[in-house]
């Protein structure tokens, strides 16, 4: 990957709907140039997807949480443990971890409740984890998708 696909990448990465004239006109370069590296990029898998990002508060699940999870080693892996959590509704991220915890997730849900019921009802039937801590999120300062 060189400057100019890294160029095209960060205009893609503000808009992905952007078509390749109107990237190629903001960049100064050909737009059969853009449209070229674009293509190779995604058949390399540099770029391996181009999705919507949804308001989430427009969709009504104005709240985020981090959920920390402590894995408990026995009869399920751990990679395991983490495909269950993602397949979890209102789960956007699952990330295993170095340190005292095994897991982190970002969840999305209408209310701290409404996660919370996900926590009680869904979450503690997972086996595999030992522990977790709920922390609501106040504010979001930066997220990208």
């Amino acid at each position: 990957m060189d400057e100019k696909d890294g160029m095209i990448l960060e205009e893609l990465r503000k808009d992905g709907r952007q078509s390749t004239s109107r990237i190629s006109k903001k960049l100064r370069i050909p737009r059969v140039t853009v449209h070229d590296r674009m293509r190779k990029m995604m058949e390399d898998g540099t770029i391996s997807r181009i999705v919507a990002v949804p308001d989430y508060r427009k969709i009504g699940r104005p709240l985020t949480a981090f959920i920390l999870i402590r894995y408990e080693p026995g009869s399920v892996k751990q990679a395991e443990v983490a495909k269950k959590v993602a397949a979890l509704p209102g789960v956007t991220e699952v990330h295993i971890l170095a340190g005292e915890w095994d897991l982190v997730a970002k969840v999305r849900g209408e209310s701290l409740e409404g996660i919370g019921k996900m926590v009680v009802d869904r979450l503690r039937e997972v086996g595999g984890i030992a522990r977790s801590v709920t922390m609501p999120a106040f504010a979001t300062v930066k997220e990208e998708p």
